[in-house]
């Protein structure tokens, strides 16, 4: 579904992704893992379109690289940034249709937030609140609707576990699960190396910009070299 070759991005003319290489099959959930500031959200920020780049990204056979996020958008292709990206002043309800702006999406919004609310059913109760006064998991949990209001075929999660409690991490990666049986494509960031890896296919490691290894998840968490860099083991 997703194939990107020997990819690299600088911020001016200082290099941070080096010849990235990596691909995302349809139907799977594949995890990036590396510690904070490796290239890890440069990654996903530059297949959306706001980074410029070399090397080539193929999206279900059409080349993608470089194109504005509006088309990529437009192509099935949604980003879950980190951190709290709501707009504070604006309704659950009006946060969650600002991802159906696009016309083909306006035009299935009831049926789309009606699978959102089905999803988390939080939001549903909370749809006329305004945005700020979510807790960090359900502002989590509005970020991740909000980009299904788009109908991806490929949803990228970035980060989707930092600050937030273990309880409401839990919650957070069962809808992904839920999502992935929908058969939704999942590329995920994360730092939380032994979460992603319980819920991912296939992992990819990342140092200074590069990758430095890849193989099943089940296999890296059985690596040595994992284990004491990222599980704590």
């Amino acid at each position: 579904m997703l194939e990107v070759s020997e990819l690299n991005v600088s911020y001016g003319v200082i290099p941070v992704l080096h010849d990235v290489s990596f691909y995302v099959k349809e139907g799977e959930i594949v995890t990036i893992l590396g510690s904070n500031g490796t290239g890890k959200s440069t990654i996903l920020n530059t297949i959306q379109g706001f980074m410029r780049s070399t090397g080539r990204i193929i999206f279900r056979q059409e080349p993608i690289q470089n194109l504005p996020p509006h088309k990529i958008v437009d192509m099935g292709i949604v980003q879950v940034p980190e951190g709290s990206k709501s707009f504070p002043y604006m309704t659950v309800k009006e946060n969650l249709l600002l991802g159906a702006y696009r016309r083909a999406s306006w035009k299935k919004r009831k049926e789309t937030l009606d699978y959102v609310y089905n999803l988390y059913p939080i939001l549903k109760k909370r749809s006329n609140q305004m945005a700020r006064l979510l807790s960090g998991g359900e502002q989590q949990m509005l970020k991740i609707g909000r980009g299904l209001m788009a109908n991806p075929k490929l949803i990228m999660v970035d980060e989707p576990s930092i600050g937030l409690a273990p309880l409401i991490v839990d919650a957070v990666y069962e809808t992904l699960a839920r999502l992935r049986d929908s058969g939704i494509t999942i590329l995920l960031t994360e730092q939380n190396a032994l979460r992603a890896l319980q819920l991912a296919t296939r992992g990819y490691i990342i140092q200074d910009g590069r990758v430095v290894m890849e193989d099943t998840a089940e296999n890296l968490m059985k690596n040595n070299l994992v284990k004491k860099a990222y599980l704590g083991r």
